[in-house]
């Protein structure tokens, strides 16, 4: 019996999405672009990010793999650089609840009542790649999962937008496709060609809220080999800067969920 079978279905995505980096080392002392034109693109698209204190709204999930289809109705908390809550319903009734910080990974099923208590570094040992509270957020607020101002990039220029990709090839391959008008995130790719692993993150639509852009759709299609997993998230009826809380506790009688 493995913890996979058991963690919420965002949380899995998230999980896959960026475990997809495990073939990369990490590189030091890299820096910003030197080209005048790369680097431009890269400001702009870090000036585009979202800023707000906290965040609500509701989320649907639905996930698709060959096996089978599941949508979910998701309650969404956020405060920004902090916390990221989750409570999701089926039909109205609970199933799970997760909270993610920095320094934590927490979640519970009622189905199973099954629970984890850890922190990042234990999913990242168990994924084999570094797994962070900074990826998880970037991905949902439509900014690259990547910092893009920690190595050098190549810029190529199309009617679809901005597509930049590492100037010098490794394992794990990416390309970052931004909005030529606001340099929001269109589309996030990473493979690793050797394990025949790849996953494409796509933005078909984002909405504004106060004069800011927030993804309204994010579309997640992951390819490990012959599987294929789809993840489709829609943010309805979100509202920034409203007063928030995080309730979480696991019930009691619940078991722990075994990583090892």
């Amino acid at each position: 019996m493995t913890y996979k079978r058991f963690i919420p279905l965002l949380l899995i995505s998230l999980i896959f999405l960026t475990s997809c980096g495990g073939a990369r080392k990490a590189k030091m002392g890299t820096t910003a672009p030197e080209d005048a034109a790369v680097a431009a693109v890269v400001a702009s698209h870090y000036a585009s990010e979202v800023q707000f204190e906290t965040l609500q709204g509701r989320l649907n999930l639905n996930y698709q793999t060959e096996e089978r289809s599941q949508s979910v109705t998701v309650t969404f908390r956020m405060k920004k650089d902090e916390t990221i809550w989750m409570s999701g319903q089926l039909l109205g009734i609970p199933l799970a609840k997760v909270m993610i910080t920095p320094n934590s990974v927490q979640f519970y099923e009622k189905i199973t009542r099954t629970y984890f208590d850890g922190d990042f570094s234990l999913l990242s040992d168990l994924l084999g790649t570094p797994l962070d509270f900074e990826k998880v957020q970037n991905l949902l607020l439509g900014q690259t999962i990547y910092d893009l101002r920690k190595e050098r990039y190549k810029l190529t220029e199309s009617t679809r937008g901005y597509q930049l990709e590492p100037e010098k090839a490794d394992l794990l391959k990416r390309m970052f496709l931004l909005d030529a008008g606001n340099f929001k995130a269109l589309a996030q790719q990473l493979g690793q060609p050797r394990e025949n692993r790849n996953v494409t993150v796509t933005y078909p639509e984002y909405q504004k809220l106060e004069g800011q852009l927030f993804p309204a759709q994010i579309q997640i299609l992951a390819n490990d080999g012959a599987e294929n997993t789809r993840i489709d998230m829609t943010f309805k009826n979100l509202e920034f800067n409203v007063p928030v809380s995080f309730p979480f506790s696991i019930p009691s009688g619940y078991e722990e969920i075994s990583v090892e």
